[in-house]
């Protein structure tokens, strides 16, 4: 059962911003003084990236649960 190589690039892809928060966090615990400031926008920009999914992903679902209710009611 071998998945289609664009489905690995997506799981791939799908993880990048959360490797990114997570290399973010491990320069900001290796860094000392001013060095740790480096790595923020790493954690900015992951986090962010995070939040954004997690944002379109939920009003997809959210149009999609309307259009649902909308269709089931033109039936009846």
């Amino acid at each position: 059962m071998n998945q289609p190589p664009r489905t690995r690039l997506y799981v791939l892809l799908s993880l990048a911003a959360p490797l990114l928060v997570l290399l973010g966090v491990v320069a900001l615990f290796q860094r000392e003084g001013a060095d740790k400031y480096q790595s923020l926008p790493a954690i900015l920009v992951g986090t962010g990236l995070v939040i954004h999914a997690v944002v379109g992903r939920r009003r997809r679902r959210h149009r999609l649960l309307v259009a649902l209710r909308d269709s089931r009611f033109e039936e009846t």
